[in-house]
């Protein structure tokens, strides 16, 4: 009995050190009037809510999606040959390749944004779309080759020397045998890169403020002028489509892929 005492409260400790804060958020995007001293809001509502999803969020939303997806095409664009070639090729220099993409997330992200900032001001980037796709694509590219690079290396090398020894070239071995079979990792690199995109700020902030404003930087300036309601209602929004792609990640991320990411 007393283990099952313990077993409980560390569930309950637990759950709400969880689903506390979620409790919070979801308090605080229904609370229409809520003043001090008392411990619970005086009038509940969808007031925020209404306002919210008919004209301020709607905006930052459509562009960070936008940007995510132009940010995930681009990565894989780039992360799948070069995934392919880390996997199965042997060359010098090719573990200071693998680290030079782990490099931006090896510093913390605010000098290398800044860094980039001003690189970005001088090239006329700041402001605008393209800066801050090239900013997110720093730490995307991280997540798209090191997560590609597992997924090749985790598959058969057997299947694509038989067609090779079929007189198949390099380039149809690829496309017909290599990436059909890797296409569950594919969508797991993109699931990553696309959540990564998507809850973005400091990189969106710096380059692309005051014209790109994603939701990640709409909740920033609506909590910076006591918007409490609206930066709970951004947060809100901004966790759900996180939590629809993380079951989705479950699915397609194979246990074998992990395998080979301390093997790189």
């Amino acid at each position: 009995m007393a283990r099952l005492i313990a077993r409980a409260a560390a569930l309950a400790v637990a759950a709400f050190a969880i689903l506390g804060p979620l409790a919070g958020l979801a308090v605080w995007s229904l609370a229409e009037r809520w003043t001090a001293p008392s411990p619970w809001p005086q009038r509940f509502g969808l007031k925020y809510w209404h306002r919210m999803l008919t004209a301020d969020l709607l905006e930052p939303l459509r562009l960070g999606v936008l940007i995510a997806l132009i940010v995930t095409a681009v990565a894989l664009l780039l992360a799948i040959p070069l995934g392919y070639a880390l996997a199965r090729l042997s060359f010098p220099g090719r573990a200071l390749v693998l680290l030079a993409f782990l490099m931006p997330q090896a510093f913390p992200q605010l000098p290398v944004f800044a860094s980039a900032t001003r690189e970005f001001y001088r090239w006329g980037l700041a402001g605008t779309i393209t800066g801050v796709v090239l900013v997110h694509l720093v730490g995307a590219l991280v997540f798209a080759v090191w997560t590609m690079s597992a997924v090749f290396r985790a598959l058969a090398s057997e299947l694509e020397e038989a067609a090779w020894n079929l007189g198949a070239s390099t380039t149809r071995t690829f496309l017909s045998i290599a990436l059909p079979l890797a296409a569950p990792g594919v969508v797991a690199s993109a699931v990553l890169v696309f959540l990564y995109s998507l809850d973005e700020f400091t990189g969106t902030l710096l380059v692309g403020a005051p014209f790109v404003t994603t939701l990640p930087v709409y909740m920033y300036t609506a909590s910076q002028g006591y918007e409490l309601q609206i930066a709970s209602v951004t947060a809100l929004v901004l966790m759900l489509p996180g939590a629809v792609l993380l079951l989705a990640l479950e699915r397609f991320l194979k246990s074998e892929y992990l395998v080979f990411f301390g093997q790189l």
